[in-house]
């Protein structure tokens, strides 16, 4: 048996001696000291020796298991080593490298300005209109009946409105007038919201008009509200959105849901009201059209004219983006030219 435990020991030297990886180490391990392993198979018989050849050849079973344990220990150790160091040599980065970029970005200027400007009005105490109750694609009710235009009225012509497919009488929304309409159905007054979103209109696209633009519409009815109410929000709200003070007027104007209206001009920041090509050489630019409610418009959804009043406002996005940041072509902000956009 002692021969028997020298040869097989030989035999896993041989083996150790041959291996190149971990995984052969294993099924060494397995071969020679598992359970089942020859070993193993040889202490088992150790019952049938006598006691004297039972210390003998049991210490030298013991021996011979820790010295291969050892060799199986100290090869492992180096075939980890090796495969470690190969791994770090195919797997390695260079730190000295500069990273890659990767672009970040950022909100478009039009939906920056219509947070800036909802903001301000917000902290004057208006609230935004669910969008439920400003929907895009409406009915000429909302978009023109309720608003007291007449049938007759050229804006409701296919040459200034998208009718749609959709049923009789559906249109794309000229304007976001009709909110305030959503917003007064089935509720008393006071009411002082706000209505951001996209209109359409069959415009001839240039330099300063486009078929597809943004308004925020604006609305307050409540008792004893007066053009002088109108006239402080607004010029509250122009100079917190400027930055300063800036000259405005109020021209009178027409609009079939307001009596009365008007429009309201701010001085060009282009040329400081010294005339340029923008503002066509007057000095002043249009930012809003706004008014006081008209009472055919509170009677339509119930509100008592003769016990509310009530103004509303609306304004163009793009106009005061460009205003505000000196841009003299509309177009800019629907051609994502990345130049035009990092800007922002």
């Amino acid at each position: 048996m002692k021969e028997q435990l020298e040869k097989i020991y030989k035999c896993a030297a041989e083996d150790l001696e041959k291996s190149s990886s971990i995984s052969e180490l294993d099924e060494i391990r397995a071969k020679y000291l598992s359970r089942k392993g020859e070993f193993n198979e040889i202490k088992k018989n150790l019952k049938n020796l006598s006691d004297e050849d039972k210390r003998v050849i049991g210490s030298l079973a013991n021996e011979i298991t820790r010295k291969l344990e050892n060799a199986l220990q100290e090869k492992h150790a180096e075939f980890y080593r090796k495969e470690l160091n190969q791994k770090l040599l195919t797997e390695r980065i260079d730190i000295t490298l500069p990273g890659k970029f990767t672009p970040i970005g950022k909100v478009h200027p039009l939906t920056s300005t219509t947070n800036e400007i909802v903001a301000i009005f917000q902290s004057l105490g208006f609230s935004v209109v669910p969008e439920e109750k400003s929907p895009e694609v409406e009915t000429e009710y909302y978009n023109f009946d309720a608003l007291n235009v007449p049938k007759d009225h050229p804006a409701r012509d296919v040459q200034d409105t998208f009718y749609t497919e959709i049923a009789k009488n559906v249109v794309l929304r000229s304007q976001t007038s009709g909110a305030q309409i959503h917003a007064m159905e089935g509720k008393n007054p006071p009411i002082r919201v706000i209505s951001p979103g996209r209109v359409y209109r069959n415009e001839n696209i240039n330099a300063r008009k486009n078929n597809l633009f943004h308004q925020i519409e604006g609305l307050y009815v409540d008792k004893d509200i007066t053009f002088g109410d109108l006239k402080g929000v607004l010029n509250e709200f122009i100079r917190i959105y400027f930055g300063s003070s800036r000259p405005t007027r109020f021209r009178s104007s027409f609009f079939p849901f307001t009596e009365p209206s008007a429009e309201v001009d701010v001085q060009c920041i282009m040329c400081e009201g010294k005339g340029c090509r923008t503002c066509s050489g007057t000095g002043w630019l249009e930012v809003l059209g706004c008014g006081m409610v008209d009472p055919n418009v509170l009677e339509v959804v119930g509100i008592d004219p003769d016990v509310y009043t009530g103004f509303a406002f609306g304004m163009g996005v793009e106009r005061l983006a460009m205003l505000k940041y000196a841009i003299d072509d509309i177009r800019l902000f629907f051609n994502n030219d990345e130049r035009f956009l990092k800007q922002f």
